[in-house]
């Protein structure tokens, strides 16, 4: 319980709008246990959220995956024989939002397409299937599908907006509901907040079928459904507490015109940190949908966090990660990572942790700040000089080292005959970093090849 509580950031936070990078703060709002190394919540594709809500039997429509456009065909026939349906949608099992806003590589709009046959199910899957799909959460960069949903068309009467939250200000999970689903709801919250309904629930009680109907009521649900809405709404908080869920939302979650409800469109997260009693669910993990730097940091028990600046950080410690990235900005420059080493990172680790931040082409520089408290000043000094031997770094490296075995740190670095630029005052490594990246990029803009050559 205590380490769902202290993860929670996402919360409300997502309906009103947050001022810093939200992988960042998922990133640093989630190190409950000083003792482990947090990484990234894990997202599921849509086809794995509704296999978990049918387990739960919670109504969604029925569905399939395939992996290619012949079996999409045949998948659609199969549904066609099961449900009688005729309509389908198709929808590109990309970890993204705004999927039905983006636009495909190969020209084709949308990620999300509705169709009428089984041949065009076929049709439209043979131009989603190994092509990029580029929405606004994506960037220019994209991502790849290689999965898509085919699933049957329902007809919607009214839609609503339902998700479960695990929310700090609240200590707990939350709910979060509005009667204008089907739309972003960010744009909701900012344009209709009074439409925004929140329901604390007591983590230790559980969510009561009082509070599922009072939530039900409050969307505007008839009163002829309203005791199915709340029937819903509960075990799709069990479903929540059961897989160790972050986040669950459904939108739309909604009435079809035979006054049916359904689940119509689900994303879910999972607290890594009980990936060892959920290992189904994490077994369907597509690293394909990640950055390949930020898996490479996963295996190495590393928190990292690709920000799109040219300073890399490597840094011990969420909080003083935050601040170094903060300083860094204030004196005129831009991190290109959140790297938290943790408190009990080897050499080694030092060492995987710079082939990371260097395998960033827009690096120019790199910052090293440790405060050495239970992570050793001098175990981070063996792993900066193998780095830079290993990888002839020829990047400029500022290091600021405080703390437990500094000296000894000193000494290694000096030992080392490298040309390492050491800073006791993390102001003045700031200062000193920003300016270094600064030649660089000047120099890569004139076309002129400037090195920094650390061997004497």
């Amino acid at each position: 319980m205590a380490a769902y509580i202290s993860r929670s950031i996402l919360g409300l936070e997502r309906v009103a709008g947050v001022l810093r990078n939200p992988k960042v703060i998922q990133a640093t709002c989630c190190v409950a246990n000083p003792g482990s190394q947090q990484r990234r919540w894990l997202n599921v594709h849509e086809n794995v959220s509704f296999t978990l809500m049918q387990e739960m039997h919670i109504p969604v429509p029925v569905f399939g995956v395939s992996k290619t456009p012949e079996d999409a065909y045949n998948v659609a026939q199969r549904l066609s024989k099961e449900s009688g349906c005729t309509d389908f949608v198709v929808k590109a099992q990309v970890l993204t939002g705004g999927r039905g806003k983006g636009s495909w590589r190969n020209g084709m709009k949308g990620g999300v397409k509705l169709v009428f046959s089984p041949d065009e199910v076929k049709d439209i899957a043979s131009k989603m299937l190994g092509e990029i799909l580029v929405t606004k959460q994506t960037g220019d960069k994209g991502l790849p599908c290689h999965e898509v949903l085919i699933c049957e068309r329902k007809y919607q009467r009214k839609e609503y907006y339902f998700a479960i939250i695990m929310e700090r200000a609240f200590h707990g999970p939350v709910l979060v509901a509005s009667p204008m689903g089907g739309v972003n709801i960010e744009d909701v919250a900012k344009e209709h907040p009074e439409m925004i309904f929140k329901e604390p629930v007591d983590i230790l009680t559980g969510l009561s079928m009082e509070q599922a109907l009072a939530m039900a009521h409050r969307l505007g649900i008839e009163t002829d459904k309203v005791e199915v809405a709340a029937d819903i709404i509960v075990k799709l908080y069990n479903m929540f507490i059961k897989y160790d869920m972050t986040l669950l939302e459904i939108n739309p979650f909604a009435e079809d015109t035979t006054g049916k409800m359904y689940c119509l469109d689900a994303k879910l997260r999972f607290d890594d940190n009980a990936e060892f009693r959920q290992k189904k669910v994490f077994s369907q993990r597509d690293v394909t949908q990640e950055d390949p730097r930020e898996v490479a940091a996963s295996h190495q028990n590393l928190n990292y966090i690709t920000l799109g600046g040219d300073i890399g950080c490597m840094v011990n410690g969420a909080g003083l990660a935050m601040a170094t990235m903060d300083i860094i900005k204030l004196h005129g420059g831009e991190p290109a990572n959140f790297l938290d080493v943790g408190g009990g990172a080897t050499a080694t680790q030092v060492k995987e942790a710079f082939k990371i931040i260097t395998a960033d082409p827009n690096v120019h520089a790199i910052l090293v700040n440790i405060f050495g408290g239970i992570m050793r000043c001098d175990v981070i000094a063996e792993g900066i000089v193998a780095a830079a031997h290993e990888l002839q770094l020829t990047l400029p490296i500022v290091v600021r080292l405080q703390g437990t075995k500094v000296e000894d740190a000193k000494a290694l670095i000096a030992a080392s005959r490298l040309r390492i630029l050491a800073c006791d005052n993390l102001d003045e490594a700031a200062r000193m970093v920003v300016k270094l990246s600064h030649i660089v990029t000047l120099a890569k803009d004139v076309q002129v090849d400037v090195k920094f050559e650390l061997p004497l």
